[in-house]
């Protein structure tokens, strides 16, 4: 854990949330948890539209991920950070030649491909960007009524 996100538990309200996760299931399940309880410790409820949203989005961006992003032995890193009217999230993977493609109805029968189209309900921003030759991080906005009182 960063010591950015360990302040929290000695009553500050850092501002941004940052953890490395290992790109497994596991490590996917913890980042939407991992979320959870960071909002809650932002002031932001467990039962808000807010925190659901933005488990959600965290929840998909983190399978992308482990699923389209890893390679063995890389992490893939989870960013929250409190903004004064929204939840920003990043998700970093080690995949930076595999773009995003484009969010797009999957067949009726489709048992996958429909985690874009649910960040593109979910968040009110979104988008991706590659700032080396080693990573890609996707990022999603999450307007947020609950992080407006808190600023």
């Amino acid at each position: 854990m960063s010591s950015r996100s360990l302040t929290a538990g000695l009553g500050l309200t850092p501002a941004e949330f940052v953890i490395r996760l290992s790109s497994t299931p596991r490590g996917a399940r913890l980042a939407r948890r991992l979320t959870e309880q960071q909002l809650a410790a932002w002031g932001i409820p467990y039962d808000s539209g807010t925190a659901w949203a933005v488990a959600l989005v965290v929840a998909e961006l983190a399978s992308n991920a482990i699923t389209h992003g890893r390679l063995p032995g890389r992490d893939f890193r989870l960013v929250l950070a409190l903004q004064p009217a929204a939840v920003r999230i990043e998700v970093t993977d080690a995949r930076p030649e595999r773009p995003l493609p484009d969010p797009s109805p999957a067949r009726a029968d489709a048992t996958a491909g429909r985690g874009l189209l649910l960040v593109d309900a979910y968040a009110d921003r979104w988008g991706c960007v590659a700032r080396d030759a080693y990573t890609k991080t996707v990022w999603a906005e999450v307007v947020s009524a609950e992080s407006c009182e808190l600023s």
